[in-house]
């Protein structure tokens, strides 16, 4: 499981120590790595890469897969980047001039919302963009419960935030959530389809009526059970709110820790609920892009 940074002031009394490689032949960032670094193992490079101690020509890349080209100089820091040091509760996993994928921790909010005014994923966000430039911005594009951890997509726009949501059918090609659930399915896999509307009370409710809601598919797998617990992976074909909680209580089967949607268990202290893997293809470059994070290590305890 991803790490949180512990807050306070970096030290700029001694500049950080590096250690530089020149590329030879074309490879991917990953791959240069572990042949220069003989002494750290996958693991650790991730580490680096996510505290953006990691350039090429200078330029921070956290992204494993990033192509080298022959001549470049890839930097190594031996101290993480001041800013890495002040992310508490999130992990860039990927950043480029148009947007920002992040691995939010369960717990931390979207967006502030008139009762809660506490640090937000977009609050965090917006103070890193503005170190670089003041008058910088970042837009929502999708939205992550606030019990729910995993991956989230940012634009550095408000064009690229419309595009993005615009072709969000289009340019995602997979959302995989991993979800813990009461139980042991009788169907290991199968599909849920039904139409979602919210209450007054702002809990969400699932019929057949097609008149009377928005209609939400989820396709789901079995990938670990025993007699308590299940571990489902979650993909969605359309995104509603609060659908896969809905779609699983409607099998009779809720994701643990969420008793607003039925569990009557919360053995990890946290909603089962895991955004895994975010692909699609950039709208900008066309490039197909594909982010996944690991299993958080609560979930596979149980198993």
């Amino acid at each position: 499981m991803r790490k949180n940074y512990s807050g306070g002031n970096a030290s700029h009394s001694k500049k950080p120590q590096t250690q530089s490689f020149e590329v030879k032949e074309p490879e991917e960032l990953m791959k240069f790595l572990i042949a220069s670094l003989p002494h750290k193992n996958r693991n650790n490079i991730k580490t680096l890469l996510k505290k953006k101690q990691v350039r090429v020509d200078g330029k921070s890349i956290t992204q494993f897969n990033h192509l080298l080209k022959p001549g470049q100089k890839v930097s190594l820091d031996t101290a993480p980047a001041p800013i890495a040091k002040q992310m508490r509760g999130i992990s860039i996993v990927h950043e480029d001039k148009d947007l920002i994928i992040v691995n939010k921790n369960a717990g931390l909010l979207t967006m502030a919302t008139e009762k809660e005014k506490r640090a937000t994923v977009y609050s965090i966000l917006s103070n890193y963009v503005k170190e670089e430039n003041r008058e910088a911005k970042i837009f929502i594009v999708h939205r992550l419960d606030r019990e729910t951890s995993g991956l989230m997509m940012f634009a550095k726009s408000e064009e690229m935030q419309e595009l993005l949501q615009e072709s969000w059918k289009h340019t995602i090609s997979e959302r995989t959530y991993l979800a813990v659930i009461e139980g042991k399915l009788e169907q290991p896999e199968g599909t849920i389809s039904s139409y979602l509307f919210e209450s007054s009370v702002f809990k969400v409710h699932s019929t057949q009526d097609p008149e009377k809601g928005r209609h939400a598919i989820t396709h789901y797998s079995t990938a670990k059970s025993n007699e308590e617990y299940s571990l489902l992976k979650v993909n969605l074909e359309t995104g509603r709110k609060n659908q896969i909680r809905v779609h699983l209580q409607d099998l009779k089967h809720p994701v643990i820790g969420d008793k607003k949607y039925g569990s009557k268990s919360n053995p990890i202290g946290r909603l089962g609920l895991h955004a895994w893997v975010l692909a699609f293809e950039h709208p900008v470059t066309g490039k197909k892009m594909r982010f996944e994070t690991s299993v958080p290590g609560s979930f596979l305890k149980l198993f």
